[in-house]
């Protein structure tokens, strides 16, 4: 490929010292100075006897290079030279390595009547490094503020005020596609007509429509919303802008602003494009909000100069932004009105459906074995994130491996989802009798009021096994509620306070075990209070003022009315899950039995002490559905083997129901 005629060829400054590197070699190694042959280099001994004979009239000594040179009379050069003596010029010397300079004084006091200089030399190559020192350093120096800050570019320190975003041109993507995005049908949808804008802009443009020049992508972190925008990169086939929104945030002053005017003059430049700000916040955070900056902070500045950019008196056309933030409530309001970001997509945390397509994906590289079954670990996981997800099927590939599985089981997804949720089992945790006694109500009251109460969720497995930094955890299957009544709240409260009231009750102390109940409990009725105007002294009212950042949006008074009313919807509920476990003491105390014994329990043997449920959520008629498929798939292999032998069918008819319990059900890990 030839080069372009004009273009010209840029001098290396790595040719500069590859330059002057051999120059100080040809310098050094090749002297035509070196070996002058007006002097003989001789022995001491030599050159004390001549000068005992005389032959000199002056001799210089040099005390840092230890030599002692003697000038010559002419009538003696050819005694010194002998046949050589014809080429030697009127400066004729010898010169000797001198032992020491005091023995040189000594001798040359008694031995020398003529001149005698003593001179201190340096090396002229140590000299002439020292002189090109500072030239050095100061083309290093320049080197390295002029060419090597900021990425090396053309404009050196003064690119400080330079665009830092990463530029995909087309053809150029990131190799992620609509087709690795799995769920989020609607958010992809939304994302997949821009990309359709800038392919086909004609089709939309035709009607008198315009192009949005923004989205936000809004949602609960992990959700994808990164992982979306590098869906459009890869499916733009425009040259796509892609930054942080901290990348505006600078020490110095009028940086961000200089950076946001870059952006979006390159942008401009190779329109139609899309840029792309991840963590937006961190520039676009409500103006006149930071009390100690005050309203003229580099960041409020960098945010005006981002708000004019976007739709001021200059157009952009065919610039479109993409945006992503889980923080939408603290965006300034002129970030979000249209005409900046036309459309808000709202990326939630998968349903059922897309949490199947999730799994899917990320099951994709793992061996599994037959028993693996997306829909059932999809119910298993509710109110997971689609990183969750992701996570707990690397979690279960891990667990697999330390096993020494061939392949990734049913078994190995369900420690998974209990390592991701819960932490890392501690079984070499030390307790005494009485703290595992004490453990072992407090999660028996737990799995006794949830089971007895209609709203409550469904009880999956509980475990007095420290995991994490709790000492013991009760999962549940919740179900997948748009709205949530009173009621059920209240349920959820009160099945919450079970393990503090079982305390009581059972040991006649509390103790610091329930500190995470305690928190929930206390958030949840706050919430029902001061949000959801669920108490009876301050109902219908909601005190959430997302503006009121530095001050409450109610008065004393009302606060401390807030305060009564949570402690009153405390106080009930935790005296009504002591009145369930009076009523329910024998069996709360056999389940208590059961669990100190075993350490884990499960569904079936809570079933077992306390009776069936009364009431029936969906996800136990799933639980319930799939058991039975369990059992008929098992009764379908055990007709498939030949007949035991009748001592061995006796033996295992004696069996105790553990072998039902080692292999846990659904369950998901939502750990108190």
């Amino acid at each position: 490929m030839t080069p372009e005629p004009n273009k010209k060829r840029r001098f290396s400054l790595s040719s500069l010292y590859i330059i002057l590197i051999a120059v100080l070699f040809i310098t050094y190694f090749i002297n035509p100075f070196k070996g002058n042959e007006g002097t003989k280099e001789v022995p001491y001994s030599t050159f004390q006897q001549y000068v005992e004979k005389g032959y000199g009239r002056q001799i210089v000594v040099d005390k840092e290079e230890g030599e002692a040179t003697l000038v010559l009379d002419k009538q003696h050069v050819a005694e010194v030279f002998g046949a050589d003596a014809s080429k030697v010029d009127d400066k004729a010397s010898v010169k000797a390595m001198t032992p020491s300079t005091d023995k040189v004084e000594e001798f040359l006091a008694s031995k020398f009547k003529g001149e005698v200089r003593y001179t201190v030399s340096s090396s002229w190559f140590m000299t002439l490094l020292f002189n090109l020192l500072p030239v050095f350093f100061f083309i290093g120096l320049y080197y390295f503020l002029f060419r090597g800050m900021n990425g090396g570019g053309s404009n050196g320190i003064f690119s400080v005020g330079k665009s830092k975003a990463r530029v995909f041109e087309k053809g150029e993507g990131v190799g992620i596609t609509f087709a690795d995005v799995a769920g989020q049908e609607g958010a992809k949808e939304e994302v997949q007509e821009i990309v359709d804008f800038l392919k086909n802009p004609g089709r939309y443009t035709e009607l008198g429509g315009k192009i949005p020049k923004g989205a936000l992508l809004v949602g609960p972190p992990g959700t994808g919303k990164t992982l979306l925008a590098k869906a459009v990169a890869g499916e733009a086939h425009v040259p796509f802008f892609s930054m942080s929104g901290s990348d505006f945030v600078e020490m110095f002053v009028g940086v961000g602003a200089s950076r946001v005017r870059d952006l979006f003059r390159q942008a401009k430049e190779k329109a139609p494009c899309i840029i792309f700000i991840d963590e937006i916040d961190a520039v676009g955070r409500a103006r006149g909000k930071n009390v100690a900056m005050g309203g003229n902070d580099e960041r409020e500045n960098t945010l005006n100069q981002l708000l004019t950019e976007m739709d001021g008196f200059g157009t952009n056309s065919g610039v479109i932004i993409l945006a992503a933030t889980n923080r939408v409530d603290i965006l300034d309001k002129a970030l979000l009105r249209p005409g900046r970001f036309d459309r808000q997509i709202h990326v939630d945390l998968p349903d059922l459906n897309e949490r199947i397509e999730i799994l899917n994906v990320h099951l994709r590289p793992l061996k599994l074995a037959n028993d693996i079954d997306p829909e059932l670990l999809a119910r298993q996981t509710p109110g997971f994130s689609g990183a969750d997800i992701a996570n707990v099927c690397n979690e279960a590939a891990l667990i697999a491996a330390r096993h020494q599985h061939t392949e990734v089981t049913k078994q190995d997804f369900l420690d998974a989802v209990d390592r991701v949720v819960g932490g890392l089992e501690k079984k070499s945790k030390v307790m005494t009798a009485g703290e595992k006694h004490a453990i072992a109500l407090h999660e028996a009251g737990h799995a006794t009021v949830s089971w007895l109460l209609e709203h409550a969720n469904p009880l999956i497995k509980v475990t007095i096994i420290p995991r994490g930094q709790s000492l013991g955890a009760a999962w549940y299957l919740p179900e997948e509620r748009n709205i949530t009544t009173k009621e059920q709240m209240l349920d959820e409260i009160c099945a919450t306070l079970g393990g503090r009231a079982a305390e009581e009750l059972f040991t006649g102390h509390i103790s610091s075990g329930a500190l995470s109940d305690l928190e929930t409990v206390t958030k949840r009725a706050y919430g029902m209070v001061a949000y959801l105007g669920m108490s009876e002294k301050l109902s219908h009212l909601c005190y959430y003022n997302q503006e009121a950042s530095f001050s409450k949006p109610y008065s004393e008074k009302t606060a401390e009315l807030i305060d009564a009313e949570v402690q009153r919807i405390i106080s009930e509920q935790y005296a009504r899950a002591k009145d369930i476990l009076n009523q329910h003491a024998e069996k709360h105390n056999a389940i208590a039995r059961i669990l100190e014994l075993r350490e884990v329990i499960f569904r079936e043997d809570v079933e077992g002490v306390l009776g069936p449920r009364p009431w029936k959520s969906r996800a136990e008629e799933i639980m319930e559905l799939e058991a039975e498929r369990k059992a008929a798939n098992e009764s379908a292999a055990t007709s498939a083997t030949p007949p035991a032998l009748p001592e061995a069918t006796s033996e295992e008819s004696n069996e105790p129901s553990e072998n039902s319990a080692s292999q846990p059900p659904t369950f998901n890990g939502i750990a108190e």
